[in-house]
């Protein structure tokens, strides 16, 4: 009734002012963009979500701590959009990099990691510093495969070190990147996303929960 009507004309207010506001920032940093205002079914919402990040480089997602309708939609652009995400919190424990200079690169030599690195690639382009890092007692990499990972970058034109990095069993796999982000002042982090389905339901690996529960800073994640 009135009320319904009423709701929904403010909602399409506060999109459209959402879209306006969007725009102007975009204009002002001469970024190329495309606005679509669509009127959606909330049950519709995450669906039409991953059809468009499949249309798209890059999808860009604010993450709020303990906000389960986040994480879920995080979950599922992440897992069955073919495309990465960067992820970022919207309540940072330090500010934010307005510019990516330093990024780090979670390697294992998994495919999820190639994946990441790959999609990854105009942001390492743009570094002043990379970093390839490898937890040590977690999937165990020798250093002719971290200097493989280093001179394959370079043929990119890509400058990169690469160092193993001890994870204590003191430390949970979460707090073990928190802590390699903020002792390197890393502006990005790009790693792979794991996950396995098992009687039906998605299980997602230590490192990427950790990360959707609680990003450090700018994440891309990539399966």
């Amino acid at each position: 009734g009135e009320f319904l009507e009423r709701e929904e004309r403010k909602s399409a207010a506060n999109a459209q002012q959402l879209v306006h506001s969007f725009e102007e920032v975009a204009a002002h940093h001469n970024v190329m963009h495309r606005c679509r205002l669509e009127r959606r079914a909330p049950y519709d919402m995450t669906r039409n979500l991953v059809e468009s990040a499949r249309l798209h480089h890059v999808t860009v997602q604010p993450l709020r701590k303990d906000t389960e309708d986040q994480f879920d939609l995080a979950e599922q652009l992440i897992f069955e959009s073919g495309r990465p995400v960067l992820i970022f919190p919207e309540e940072p424990l330090r500010p934010l990099a307005t510019a990516i200079q330093t990024v780090a690169v979670a390697w294992d030599g998994s495919r999820q990691a190639a994946r990441a690195v790959g999609d990854a690639l105009p942001f390492l382009r743009r570094a002043r510093t990379v970093r390839a890092f490898t937890a040590t007692d977690d999937k165990p990499l020798s250093s002719a495969q971290g200097q493989q990972f280093v001179e394959y970058l370079a043929g990119f034109g890509i400058e990169a070190i690469h160092e193993d990095v001890k994870k204590t069993d003191q430390h949970s796999i979460g707090s073990f990147l928190e802590a390699y982000v903020a002792s390197r002042d890393v502006d990005l982090l790009v790693m792979g996303a794991y996950g396995h389905s098992r009687l039906r339901e998605f299980i997602l690996g230590g490192a990427t929960r950790s990360i959707l529960a609680n990003p450090p800073c700018w994440v891309l994640l990539s399966h």
